[in-house]
């Protein structure tokens, strides 16, 4: 039972370090990638479907995201959805795709973005409290239970912290890194 306990716990913070590399690809970088139009969604026949899903989305050179749908309807919808999305750029409509073109960015954007990222970081680390908060509190409570002892309890709560520890560590260095990439001009 204390196995499951440590067991989910490491999985679950696990969750929580996923959840913030997906946030880190919304991030723009020096370098444009598509992780800036993920979160897009588009309406496709009454259906919010993300735009890579209506069509081929890829960046053609460091600034520029070219979008071809696969169906030339659902152009103004897309370019419409990019707009509201409010990603930085307005999207250029040539009948055929849509273009993205990026301007490159200012070493303020740049600490802008940065700054974003560490709110992503206190984000994930709050989501790893939480769920070691979870856990310490199962494990007292199988205590409370006289499931386990004391000595026990003692020793599962530590290595519970020895795991938050690790974690915390693994988003300090995710986030070192994305920083790098962030400000490398």
């Amino acid at each position: 039972m204390l196995n499951d306990i440590l067991e989910q716990t490491t999985v679950n913070m696990g969750k929580s370090i996923d959840s913030l590399k997906r946030d880190f690809s919304s991030l723009r970088t020096g370098r444009v990638t598509t992780g800036i139009v993920d979160n897009i969604r588009v309406d496709y026949y009454g259906t919010m479907t993300a735009l890579t899903q209506v069509g081929n989305v890829i960046t053609t050179d460091a600034t520029t995201i070219s979008i071809t749908p696969w169906e030339k309807s659902l152009l103004p919808v897309i370019e419409k959805a990019i707009q509201e999305a409010n990603i930085g750029v307005n999207p250029n409509n040539d009948g055929d795709f849509i273009k993205l073109f990026f301007p490159p960015m200012t070493a303020e954007q740049r600490q802008g973005i940065v700054k974003q990222a560490k709110g992503m970081v206190e984000h994930a680390k709050v989501s790893i409290r939480n769920v070691r908060k979870d856990a310490n509190d199962k494990i007292k409570k199988l205590e409370k239970e006289k499931d386990i002892s004391e000595d026990e309890s003692k020793k599962a709560q530590d290595t519970v912290q020895k795991t938050t520890d690790d974690f915390v560590v693994k988003v300090d260095e995710t986030f070192k890194t994305k920083e790098t990439d962030i400000l490398k001009v």
